[in-house]
C-alpha cells in the first residue's frame, strides 16, 4: 500500500459523510489525465501546484485594499491569501472535512487578480470586451496562463471552489468553507488595516457588531469561525445573530473604507495608467511574451492583452508604464 493510500484510507476512515474525499473520481477528475503520485492525495497535488507557481508568488505584490502603502505591515494579496487559507482549515478541520481541499482552493482562490486590487478588475472589466472577473481568471490562470500555456491541470473540485469563492454555492462544502473564510479575513484584516492608517478608530465599529462578534481582531475572527463550525456541514454559514453581526460589519467597511476617498486617493491613476497600457498593447501585441502572443492563437487580441495586463503586479505595471511613456533623461 503507497503512502498516497494510506492517506486515503485514514480519510474515509475519519473524515465526515459530508467531505469531499480524494478518492472521489468525480471531483478529482483533471482536464488531461495523469498517473497518480504515490505520496500524495490529489488534493495535495493541487496544493503544491498552487503553492509553486508564479501567479502565486506575484501576490506578494498585488494590492489587498491600500495602493502602494507605505509600511511593512499592511496587507497584500499574498497575506491575504494565507489568512484566508487558515481561516478556512481551521474550519474545515473542525468540522471534519478535507482540509486539503479546502487548502488548494483558499491559495488558489485570488491566482488571476489584477493589479491595483478591485479597481484594477473594474478597469478590465470595462475596457476588455471579454470582461473581467477575477475569480473566473483565477480558473484561467490555472487552466491556461500557467506554466507557459499548459496550465496546472487542476482538479475539479478545486477549479470549482476558486470559481464560487466570491458569490456561487460551491458543489463542495469544502469550497463553500473558502467562500466564508474569505471575507472573515479581508473584513478583520481590513479593519486592522484601516486603524493603521488612520481611516478608522477602535471605537468607530458599530457597537452591536462588537458586542457580538468581540472588540478584538482576534475575538471576532474566532467567534465567527466557532458559528460556522457549531452550525454544522449541512448548510455552511452562520448563525442568524452572528450573520446579521458580520453583514452589518461588512456594510460598515464598505460605507467607511472600501469607498473611503482616503483608501482610494491613488486609484484614477492607476486606472489611467491601465488603460494606457491596455490601449498600447492592442496596438502593439508583437511586443508581449511569447507566452501571451499565443493566446491570440485560440482568442484575440482583447483576450491575449486583458491576460497580460491582469498577471502584471502593481510594481511591475508602474515599472513598465515607466518605461513607455515616462521621458527618462539623455546622457
Amino acid at each position: 500500500m503507497t503512502v498516497r493510500e494510506q492517506i486515503e484510507n485514514t480519510e474515509a476512515a475519519i473524515l465526515s459523510n459530508y467531505a469531499c474525499l480524494s478518492i472521489d473520481e468525480t471531483n478529482t477528475k483533471r482536464s488531461r489525465p495523469e498517473e497518480k503520485c504515490p505520496y500524495r492525495t490529489e488534493f495535495q497535488r493541487d496544493r503544491d501546484r498552487i503553492l509553486h507557481c508564479n501567479s502565486f508568488r506575484r501576490l506578494k505584490r498585488k494590492t489587498q485594499v491600500f495602493l502602494s502603502p507605505v509600511g511593512d505591515h499592511y496587507r497584500t494579496r499574498l497575506t491575504h491569501t494565507l489568512e484566508v487559507a487558515q481561516i478556512a482549515r481551521t474550519i474545515s478541520r473542525g468540522m471534519r472535512l478535507n482540509e486539503d481541499l479546502t487548502e488548494a482552493i483558499a491559495l488558489g482562490h485570488d491566482l488571476g487578480h489584477s493589479p491595483f486590487g478591485h479597481c484594477g478588475e473594474k478597469v478590465l472589466n470595462e475596457i476588455c470586451p471579454h470582461g473581467f472577473k477575477h475569480y473566473e481568471q483565477s480558473v484561467r490562470v490555472a487552466e491556461v496562463i500557467e506554466k507557459k500555456g499548459k496550465g496546472l491541470n487542476l482538479t475539479a473540485a478545486v477549479k470549482d471552489g476558486i470559481i464560487c469563492h466570491t458569490n456561487r454555492v460551491a458543489a463542495t462544502k469544502e469550497g463553500n468553507i473558502v467562500r466564508l473564510a474569505d471575507t472573515i479575513a479581508y473584513i478583520n484584516h481590513d479593519i486592522e488595516d484601516s486603524i493603521r492608517a488612520g481611516i478608522l478608530r477602535p471605537d468607530d465599529l458599530p457597537r452591536d457588531c462588537v458586542i457580538t462578534l468581540g472588540n478584538t481582531k482576534t475575538r471576532r475572527i474566532t467567534s465567527l469561525i466557532a458559528s460556522v463550525i457549531s452550525h454544522g456541514a449541512y448548510d455552511i454559514d452562520f448563525a442568524p445573530d452572528i450573520r446579521k453581526a458580520h453583514d452589518a460589519l461588512k456594510k460598515f467597511m464598505f460605507d467607511k473604507v472600501y469607498t473611503n476617498p482616503a483608501a482610494k486617493q491613488e486609484e484614477e491613476k492607476a486606472e489611467l495608467l491601465l488603460k494606457k497600457l491596455y490601449s498600447y498593447f492592442i496596438e502593439n501585441t508583437k511586443l508581449m511574451p511569447e507566452e501571451y502572443r499565443n493566446i491570440m492563437k485560440s482568442s484575440d487580441e482583447h483576450r491575449a492583452v486583458c491576460d497580460y495586463i491582469a498577471g502584471m503586479s502593481d510594481a511591475y505595471a508602474v515599472d513598465l508604464y515607466t518605461e513607455l511613456f515616462v521621458p527618462k533623461f539623455w546622457k
